[in-house]
């Protein structure tokens, strides 16, 4: 299939459907646009490579919220679990 993205297009073979593709591909268009903008870069290399640092940072950042959330929501759980025992024995 084909996908274009800041004003290139690339031929991609698709594994998976065809809409998730084409929505990965207009995220990183967004991405290189929104860079572009920001920068006022037309070396489309600066712009990919910065492009890709902002979604290596967004992908970290969920990474490292997720790693918090986890143990926490572990924690939550088994309080929320001795509260109901001891409503439990209360009743």
């Amino acid at each position: 299939m084909k996908i274009e993205i800041f004003d290139q297009t690339y031929n991609v073979a698709a594994d998976q459907n065809e809409d998730y593709v084409r929505e990965l591909g207009a995220y990183v268009d967004a991405k290189m646009r929104t860079v572009a903008d920001a920068t006022h870069t037309v070396d489309t290399v600066k712009v990919a490579v910065l492009a890709a640092l902002n979604i290596a940072d967004e992908l970290l950042t969920l990474r490292q919220r997720q790693e918090i959330e986890g143990p926490l929501r572990k924690r939550v759980e088994k309080c929320v679990g001795m509260v109901e025992k001891a409503l439990e024995h209360t009743n």
